[in-house]
């Protein structure tokens, strides 16, 4: 493993997190002001998430061909320019284009650096070293909403995006003056997209992944993005108080990122992927209830901890399928592209029925699919190994009887 690119993927990966972060508590205060309905905040959050799946897999097939530096620092010009456009819109249309434009330059860095990192990675340490990337963006995200939450305070909206556009021309001050001009990639083939696509849902192992991407994260908007209309009716509750709930939610998992990525390399992931599941489910049945803040702090701590198992648990599961399958760049683009399709069903679903029932009907039913999803993940995975280690057993007594 080259430390040195990853110390400067994983940096580049924080300040950009930390832009995004910043704007976490804000951006839903913002979308009311201009006359947002609850499905209006969900569109909004969705845009960014279906532009930056879309072009995800795109992505991540090219950055194994020609190389990951250039996707990088584009998708950090596009923070600049998100930053700087937030500001002046005047209306929720303006805020759902600007968000998809955001959603392009994810697509470029966070993916792309995952590969990076995966690429580099040893075979058998791929939990400890993508738990060091998943961190990066753990502390971006965790610290964020804190300083976001002040600024906003002190000084109102537009000062908040301002910070996200320095933050991210910092990072990719960063990313160009450091990385090496381009990575030599090696990939077994360079199959078409769909195609690449279709190989990973026929199979198993790799869709159980890819269904286990898409189940943990369908909260991420409803337990983010609706927090602040949770805490609302509570007395002396600010923009602060929420950058709190989810700096200590994303704060404890980064803090695990890294020791819990080593026990994935030495324990079975099939049952660490269940743990995490049954860690996160119960905290999301609670939340809509809880009635202070320190009972609001306890559930989102249980929260990051179940994540911390499931992050760098599944980016390990991803990894392996890049290097012994797919590629790192064609893996890592999918498989992210499995997880912005899983924001985006959570962000429409989440608006439409907390308009429509309530946050507590919606956390329930986001909790049982993720439960219901997660051992269905589980049980492909399962099957799908024992499949491999079945084909790799004929190989080998067909190889000995040719001998």
């Amino acid at each position: 493993m080259n430390k040195g690119i990853l110390f400067t993927v994983s940096l580049a990966v924080f300040i950009a997190l930390l832009g995004i972060g910043i704007i976490i508590p804000v951006l839903p205060q913002l979308a009311v002001s201009l006359g947002a309905s609850g499905f209006d905040l969900g569109i909004i959050i969705a845009a960014f998430s279906l532009t930056r799946g879309l072009l995800q897999p795109i992505v991540g097939s090219y950055s194994d061909r020609y190389g990951r530096k250039r996707f990088m620092a584009l998708g950090l010009c596009a923070y600049c320019l998100v930053g700087v456009l937030i500001p002046l819109a005047t209306s929720v249309g303006n805020l759902i284009c600007v968000r998809a434009l955001q959603g392009v330059g994810a697509a470029m860095i966070v993916p792309v650096a995952m590969a990076y990192v995966s690429s580099l990675t040893p075979a058998g340490q791929e939990g400890k070293y993508m738990g060091v990337i998943n961190s990066a963006v753990f502390c971006g995200i965790g610290f964020g909403p804190i300083i976001g939450g002040l600024i906003f305070d002190y000084w109102g909206f537009a000062p908040v995006f301002y910070a996200m556009a320095v933050l991210a021309a910092s990072a990719l001050v960063l990313v160009l003056s450091t990385l090496p001009p381009s990575l030599v990639v090696h990939t077994k083939q360079h199959m078409g997209i769909l195609q690449n696509m279709g190989k990973m849902c026929r199979r198993k192992r790799s869709l159980g992944i890819l269904i286990a991407r898409f189940a943990t994260v369908l909260m991420i908007v409803p337990t983010m993005a609706f927090l602040p209309l949770i805490m609302a009716p509570w007395d002396k509750t600010s923009a602060l108080h929420v950058g709190i709930v989810i700096a200590c939610r994303t704060i404890m998992n980064a803090a695990l990122q890294i020791p819990m990525g080593a026990v994935v390399d030495r324990l079975n992931k099939v049952l660490l992927l269940i743990f995490g599941c049954l860690c996160m489910v119960p905290a999301l049945v609670f939340i809509p209830s809880a009635k202070n803040l320190s009972t609001m702090i306890g559930l989102y701590l249980f929260l990051g901890a179940g994540e911390s198992v499931l992050w760098p648990l599944l980016s390990a599961y991803a990894a392996e399928e890049g290097r012994t399958h797919f590629g790192h760049g064609a893996m890592m683009g999918v498989f992210n592209f499995a997880m912005s399709i899983g924001v985006f069903t959570g962000a429409i679903f989440s608006g439409v029925s907390i308009d429509k029932w309530g946050a507590g009907i919606s956390f329930y039913l986001l909790a049982a699919a993720t439960l219901v999803l997660t051992f269905y993940a589980a049980f492909l995975i399962v099957a799908g190994e024992r499949g491999d280690k079945t084909q790799e057993q004929a190989e080998q007594r067909g190889e000995k009887a040719q001998s």
